[in-house]
């Protein structure tokens, strides 16, 4: 058995596509999904598969949800070592990474467009992409940012979900524990 965490986008956001942790867990579990703990509302998931493929878990998790709540949800997956190494590759320095926010990208993007994206920058924001991770700093707060996710998504033609430093440790953390 492997340990993965799943990272959803766009759930329990403003009473918009509501899905219950309880709910979820159960539904997941009865998917072959094992050991699953959530965290916060926002669709973090911390469980083990014997399934050796996150592109599998991905669409297992979205077909779950899509036939039990009636909507899609993007979903990431990642292995615990694949989270970590997002989370340590931050280049910024401690003080702004614990006040950054880790994006998690469905794929490395293609270079051009990175090179593209660095093109469009703001006062009192900072970005990086490295692999497939996107870290985001904004001196002002995150809901003063002019940058969004909708914008790198497009920009890198890439699904992605965002965490902040607090989320990934307690991801990271809760993984061990499984």
């Amino acid at each position: 058995m492997k340990t993965y965490i799943a990272l959803l986008r766009g759930i329990n956001v403003g009473g918009h596509k509501k899905v219950p942790m309880a709910e979820l867990r159960e539904l997941l579990s009865k998917s072959g999904l094992e050991h699953l703990k959530t965290y916060i509302q926002s669709g973090n998931i911390v469980f083990q598969s014997a399934i050796d493929d996150s592109r599998v878990l991905e669409e297992t998790i979205k077909a779950s949800i899509l036939h039990h709540f009636g909507f899609e949800v993007p979903v990431l997956v990642r292995t615990r070592d694949q989270l970590l190494k997002i989370f340590n590759d931050c280049p910024f320095q401690q003080e702004k990474k614990t006040n950054s926010y880790f994006a998690i990208l469905s794929d490395i993007p293609n270079q051009d467009l990175v090179k593209e994206a660095y093109k469009k920058t703001y006062e009192n924001e900072e970005y990086a992409i490295l692999n497939d991770g996107l870290y985001f700093y904004c001196a002002n707060g995150y809901g003063n940012a002019k940058f969004n996710l909708n914008f790198f998504e497009k920009k890198l033609n890439v699904n992605a979900t965002s965490r902040n430093f607090k989320t990934m440790v307690k991801l990271l953390d809760m993984s061990l524990e499984n």
